[in-house]
């Protein structure tokens, strides 16, 4: 008897999608307007982007915002991250595959009270040991707007994904205390529906970091084609991990988070040499968690 693999239970599109209901439906503006509105202004490319599932059941949406008192990041942290995890773990969905972290002014203070670094400290004091084992895949974005709003969304699902690491970088749970009291928590990547014929792979936020050394400051090109390698190493690890083969040219959808408008037409120019379809980038106007960094890249991609 020969075994055919099912169709993957998950696609995602870089625009808007009739058929199937929407699992996630992300629109990204400068004024949100609902829990997966992204506070990052769209500067190119597509304003919204639409994850569909066609086993509903699998896979389900958990968004929590947070208000800070006081611009207090860390304590907003703490109650988000609670808040997820109680949602989360009773119910028949446990597994968090995937989660978007987004607040402004993610670089504000210096040392260890950089806005990120108590942000850091507020998720890991908050967080148990399963969320840790291993870590989701995640993305940490200084959006637009002043201090107030923190936004997690958050796909969980019946079953774990496999969790990737990058061979050419550190893993951030393992960062050394130079980077804040407390490492970050995220895998650099994730393999959803391995067990059918098209998995995909969600990639983390990818920067121009190799080991746990920023690489390329004031060099926004160069910071770019350090992220694009780094996300090729991952699509290669997806594929030792799963047998199943990743490329550039199968992504679904990818953002391109600029902490500065002016290098759109530079990020345009070197991503049309990436082999990923012109279409199905969109180039967001938000902050990277490093302050020496211009540039973070996450995406889907599908095998092939």
């Amino acid at each position: 008897m020969i075994s055919i693999p099912s169709p993957s239970r998950l696609r995602v599109h870089a625009e808007p999608q009739a058929g199937a209901p929407a699992l996630i439906g992300f629109r990204f503006r400068e004024r949100p307007a609902s829990s997966v509105d992204i506070a990052c202004a769209p500067l190119a490319g597509p304003e919204s982007e639409t994850w569909q599932s066609d086993d509903p059941e699998h896979y389900r949406l958990v968004a929590v915002e947070q208000q800070e008192v006081d611009g207090d990041i860390e304590t907003a942290a703490d109650q988000a991250y609670r808040q997820l995890l109680a949602t989360v773990r009773p119910s028949s969905h446990p597994y968090l595959l995937r989660i978007w972290n987004y607040f402004a002014a993610i670089n504000e203070g210096e040392g260890d009270q950089e806005r990120y670094r108590r942000f850091c400290v507020g998720r890991a004091r908050a967080v148990d040991g399963m969320f840790n084992d291993p870590p989701p895949a995640a993305t940490a974005i200084g959006a637009d707007g002043a201090p107030g709003r923190l936004q997690l969304v958050a796909l969980c699902s019946k079953a774990p994904a496999i969790a990737l690491e990058n061979p050419r970088q550190t893993p951030a749970w393992r960062y050394p205390r130079e980077h804040g009291p407390v490492s970050p928590g995220f895998s650099r990547g994730a393999v959803l529906d391995a067990d059918t014929a098209t998995p995909r792979l969600l990639a983390s936020g990818t920067a121009s970091i190799v080991g746990h050394v920023s690489l390329h400051a004031g060099d926004f090109a160069a910071q770019l084609r350090e992220s694009l390698e780094n996300l090729a190493t991952l699509l290669a690890e997806g594929e030792r991990h799963t047998g199943h083969r990743f490329v550039l040219s199968g992504c679904e959808a990818l953002r391109v988070y600029l902490r500065h408008p002016r290098d759109l037409d530079t990020a345009q120019a070197i991503m049309a040499a990436s082999g990923i379809p012109a279409a199905r980038i969109a180039y967001l106007r938000g902050d990277v968690c490093r302050r020496e960094l211009d540039v973070e890249l996450e995406g889907v991609f599908v095998a092939s």
